[in-house]
């Protein structure tokens, strides 16, 4: 990074919004391992409750709907990262309006304050906008398809970033993948129900690892903390490309060189289990209630990008990840 980024007086200002969240909690606290010197500001609007203060620090109430209070808010920033977002397929599709106004409209007043600002952005708009693959590895060039409404909202989130950072300011963007493991913050076990969390929270509760129909269905599995230090790397990026003055949007893939069919998720953890609590749990095929699921048998993804550009490397493994959640570790 250059000295001018770094100087005392003008230390970098990073703000994070869905900072109370799954992902944005780790990033906050690694963003202050690493730069203690910087500021971070962290806000939410705690729609799944989330933590209210990180490390030791409160989390201001923030609706990235209201524009007038989302740019009072951002003001000064140099990097926004935006997590702010109605996640899931089920919760979009319940909730198809709030999914609409939090994930375009919202993301939208972010992008259209960094154009009148100039402050770089860092997006997460997952693998939901592929819908099913053609083609392998995926990259980030990969024809947009998406097969559900929480996919649409983070292609037309992709698109409206592309026009507004044209000319204006840098953005990186981060076609992410399934995302598993948990970790701590203010003492505070912070997961999410995803694939592979969900088979381990079953297996230590003693119940069956359902895996819906086929089972074959692959994906490809990123730990939470190795996502978490993308977001270090393209801060860091993206104070150099401003200073640059560097405009446009740069993607990224983020994943690992695992990926597997759910059911032999299910069936490593099964095994696992077997090792670490003394006792087998079953692993049982049910009926699928999502229509709109890819049901591809490969999912490679090519993420040279990120790591020739960013630097970034993940380094977390599922399978030591599940043990060390069995055994009640971070």
């Amino acid at each position: 990074m250059s000295e001018a980024s770094t100087d005392e007086t003008t230390r970098p200002t990073v703000a994070v919004t869905g900072a109370a969240g799954y992902i944005g909690s780790r990033v906050v606290t690694r963003l202050r391992e690493v730069h203690p010197d910087w500021e971070v500001r962290t806000f939410d609007n705690f729609y799944k409750d989330g933590l209210r203060t990180l490390d030791g620090q409160p989390v201001t109430y923030l609706d990235v709907r209201d524009r007038s209070q989302l740019e009072a808010a951002l003001e000064g920033t140099d990097v926004v990262l935006h997590l702010a977002a109605v996640s899931g397929v089920d919760d979009c599709d319940e909730n198809a309006d709030l999914a609409y106004e939090t994930n375009v409209v919202g993301t939208s007043n972010v992008a259209w304050f960094c154009r009148k600002s100039g402050a770089g952005l860092v997006f997460p708009y997952s693998m939901a906008v592929i819908g099913t693959p053609e083609s392998f590895p995926i990259t980030v060039d990969a024809k947009r398809e998406p097969l559900n409404w929480y996919g649409r909202t983070k292609l037309a989130s992709e698109r409206d970033i592309e026009t507004f950072a044209d000319g204006a300011f840098p953005a990186h963007l981060y076609m992410k993948s399934n995302l598993y493991g948990e970790h701590v913050t203010e003492g505070r076990h912070v997961s999410k129900g995803t694939v592979i969390n969900f088979f381990v929270e079953r297996a230590l509760a003693g119940e069956p690892l359902t895996v819906y129909e086929p089972g074959t269905q692959s994906r490809n599995y990123v730990h939470v903390k190795d996502i978490a230090e993308a977001y270090v790397h393209s801060v860091e990026r993206l104070l150099e490309q401003r200073e640059a003055g560097e405009t446009g949007t740069w993607k990224y893939e983020l994943a690992s060189d695992q990926e597997m069919s759910v059911r032999r998720v299910a069936e490593l953890v099964r095994d696992v289990a077997t090792e670490e609590l003394g006792d087998a749990p079953e692993v049982t095929l049910v009926e699928n209630p999502r229509s709109d699921e890819t049901l591809v048998e490969e999912f490679s993804v090519d993420t040279s990008k990120a790591r020739s550009e960013l630097g970034w490397e993940p380094t977390h493994s599922v399978e030591s990840t599940v043990r060390d959640l069995l055994r009640g570790e971070d």
